[in-house]
């Protein structure tokens, strides 16, 4: 086992990516040093076809020449191995209650606001709500339910959890600039706004997350880009209404 710990570490990602920032925080808060590689996914490298053929997105994670996929894999195959500052709880039901959480990031929050982005007028307003909906259930959570009390989802510290809903939660601000819209404001969440202020103090946070400038001059280019092809990308919806032109299409999630 302690060879296999100390088998060199190789990130595919991309710069944008906030699937990749998870795992590159991750390693960071485990003291973990890695080599990167930025990937173009508009020119996907062989390697990356090669370490991950099903889906061909990134992040990658590869150690000791064996390949991983998907971001909450690969953050979970990075706690299990490297005990040291645990991002999960040791209790069973709480690291469920950690997937479950993790889970609803991904599959409703990210989703209402990926649909904000690209979306225009009623349509863009109907995401607006489902995001305020959803940021109502994480805010019930630290109010009153599993999270009342805790500085962090995990506690005194980040956890799992903090990366999963942290490294998506920094496009908030950027996409209200950008689509002209309120998504998150300290009356209506002020637990949520003060947790995502204390986030992202966080040092290793600071050195993962890029600046906001950069950030902002990409979201304005890949909004422009999909709000002029609107009418295209609701004509090649697929059968279950997912919109097949997305900014995170290429990457893990």
């Amino acid at each position: 086992m302690t060879s296999e710990k100390t088998s060199p570490l190789k990130l595919f990602g991309t710069w944008s990516s906030s699937y990749t920032h998870r795992v590159q925080l991750a390693l960071k808060l485990k003291g973990l040093e890695f080599e990167y590689v930025e990937e173009d996914l508009s020119a996907k490298s062989p390697s990356l076809l090669l370490y991950n053929p099903v889906h061909q997105k990134v992040p990658v994670l590869l150690h000791g020449g064996r390949p991983l996929a998907e971001s909450i894999v690969i953050l979970q195959y990075i706690d299990e191995t490297w005990r040291e500052s645990p991002l999960m709880p040791e209790d069973p039901y709480e690291r469920a209650i950690v997937r479950f959480w993790c889970h609803f990031s991904d599959d409703k929050l990210a989703g209402a606001v990926a649909a904000v982005f690209r979306t225009t007028a009623e349509e863009q307003k109907a995401a607006v709500a489902e995001v305020h909906q959803n940021l109502a259930v994480i805010e019930g959570e630290l109010r009153e339910g599993h999270f009342k009390g805790r500085r962090f989802f995990g506690g005194e510290k980040l956890g799992l959890l903090d990366v999963v809903v942290g490294c998506g939660s920094f496009w908030l601000s950027i996409f209200e600039e950008v689509a002209e819209v309120k998504l998150i404001d300290e009356e209506s969440f002020p637990l949520f706004h003060g947790w995502l202020r204390q986030f992202e103090a966080q040092e290793a946070v600071k050195e993962t997350i890029p600046p906001a400038d950069r950030l902002l001059e990409y979201a304005r280019e890949v909004r422009h880009y999909l709000v002029s092809l609107s009418s295209q990308v609701k004509a090649t919806s697929d059968d279950s209404g997912r919109v097949n032109v997305d900014p995170e299409e290429d990457k893990d999630g």
